[in-house]
């Protein structure tokens, strides 16, 4: 049985691996500038070599077996992002923490949360809410999507574990700047006014994304190919400080 004291300590040497390859390879202060100001113009930003090639690894492999021993499928429609589908399997907050110790070790280190930090130009606080900490959802399926939506939370960090080429879809999909309306969310008319990015990522990707605000989604799959994300989601101080309700997560995970 894994004591509390095993996991503090692999939270530990996880949160100083972190800090000292953000020390090493994030050196130019123009260059996080430039991520920065990307991040808060697009609500997006990629960040390449953001952990070790190792803490990758460790984490693809974790996040597959995971999702093996515990994922659900869901073919659903939600109308508090104006009916649009999520088809996919998913892998629930309390499954991971329940059955891992490495993906809790890595959301809890304060180093990633500081860089991150950094780059939205405010704090990184864990979730006030357990069940959006850290989640994964694999498509396979021709057709499979996680269509267009926003999220509870301001911050969130997207594992790509494993990618299709281009060509079958699965590339990201925003409109940043956006504010989400539960009840009269109006996602047609969003992407009838405003400007959609699209952007490709492969294994082994992570990208930063400004998830309340920016309306998002993923292109479905052409054909049977496998997208998998570990989703790792932060608030913010004025998420903390206001009322909030997850009908769609409640919707996709239990």
């Amino acid at each position: 049985m894994t004591t509390i004291d095993t996991r503090s300590q692999l939270a530990a040497e996880i949160d100083r691996e972190i800090a000292a390859h953000i020390a090493e390879r994030y050196t130019d202060d123009w260059e996080l500038r430039k991520l920065a100001y990307h991040y808060r113009r697009e609500g997006y930003v990629k960040l390449s070599g953001l952990v070790s090639a190792d803490l990758i690894e460790r984490v693809r492999v974790e996040t597959i077996r995971l999702l093996d021993a515990h994922e659900k499928r869901i073919d659903i429609k939600l109308k508090e992002t104006g009916n649009t589908p999520r088809y996919m399997s998913t892998l629930s907050q309390a499954a991971i923490a329940e059955n891992s110790e490495l993906i809790p070790a890595v959301y809890e280190s304060a180093a990633l949360k500081a860089f991150l930090g950094r780059l939205a130009g405010d704090e990184v606080l864990d979730c006030p809410w357990e069940g959006e900490k850290y989640i994964a959802i694999r498509q396979h399926k021709q057709g499979d999507t996680h269509g267009w939506h926003w999220g509870d939370f301001s911050f969130t960090l997207i594992w790509i574990i494993e990618a299709p080429s281009g060509e079958f879809g699965g590339q990201l999909q925003t409109v940043p700047h956006t504010v989400w309306d539960k009840e009269d969310p109006r996602t047609t008319e969003h992407l009838e006014m405003l400007p959609i990015r699209t952007w490709p990522h492969v294994t082994g990707d992570t990208y930063f994304l400004r998830s309340d605000t920016t309306l998002h989604r993923t292109i479905p799959l052409s054909a049977d190919r496998t997208r998998i994300i570990l989703n790792t989601c932060w608030a913010s101080p004025k998420d903390i400080a206001r009322a909030a309700t997850h009908e769609t997560m409640h919707a996709m995970f239990d």
